[in-house]
């Protein structure tokens, strides 16, 4: 019988399907370096995350950890990322969250850049707002926010909860960073993740052509 404080069979079954869905976000270029780092939640007081300086594009079972919720590594020696209390601090306030995933596209890392003096890049109009959970038409406008870029994990953190206490999100940019976004599941996070990446390209596209001020 296994001493450990989870289950790690589920750990086994998240960490095959959290490599598998990191593998195809690298292919499409979207974790250069060693960048990014993914999570589901393990139970109700454990999150599955990749380990701190892997190459997502190889990655395995073994780059996969257990950390509890404040962010502490739990029965390994593995280092996670530093920004582990960015995927933790959601699963503590938000039940529901399973999935928490974090890419560095370049369409994310550009507009983060261009949004950052405003703090926030609106989509208004776009058929693709009803991909988010709870959204039933395109007539609406989503503010994503951009916040400034911190080693302080804890003033990152802070901040986001401070915005969810005013609005719904889905996600969020951080300035010359990268895309933040979650779900439910890991489809539901995947689903997110891929209509911000359309949509900021949608942005990006028009300001191009001189569409947008």
């Amino acid at each position: 019988m296994s001493t450990l404080p989870y289950d790690d069979q589920r750990l086994a079954l998240l960490a095959d399907r959290i490599t598998a869905n990191v593998a195809e976000l690298a292919a499409r270029g979207w974790t250069p370096a060693t960048s990014s780092n993914f999570s589901e939640r393990l139970d109700d007081r454990h999150a599955a995350i990749t380990v701190s300086g892997a190459d997502k594009g190889r990655m395995g079972r073994e780059h996969i950890m257990v950390v509890d919720f404040d962010g502490q590594p739990v029965a390994t020696d593995k280092r996670p990322s530093a920004e582990t209390l960015l995927h933790t601090h959601l699963y503590r306030r938000f039940p529901e969250i399973g999935c928490v995933l974090h890419t560095h596209s370049t369409v994310q890392t550009v507009a983060s850049r261009l949004f950052a003096g405003a703090g926030h890049i609106r989509l208004e109009g776009y058929e693709l707002l009803k991909a988010f959970h709870g959204n039933s038409t395109h007539e609406m406008a989503v503010d994503v926010p951009v916040f400034a870029n911190t080693q302080d994990m804890k003033v990152l953190a802070a901040q986001v909860d401070a915005l969810l206490d005013t609005q719904p999100l889905w996600g969020y940019l951080i300035d010359g960073h990268g895309l933040y976004a979650w779900g439910r599941t890991m489809a539901e996070a995947r689903r997110h993740l891929e209509a911000f990446e359309f949509l900021f390209n949608c942005e990006l596209e028009l300001r191009k052509l001189g569409c947008r001020g």
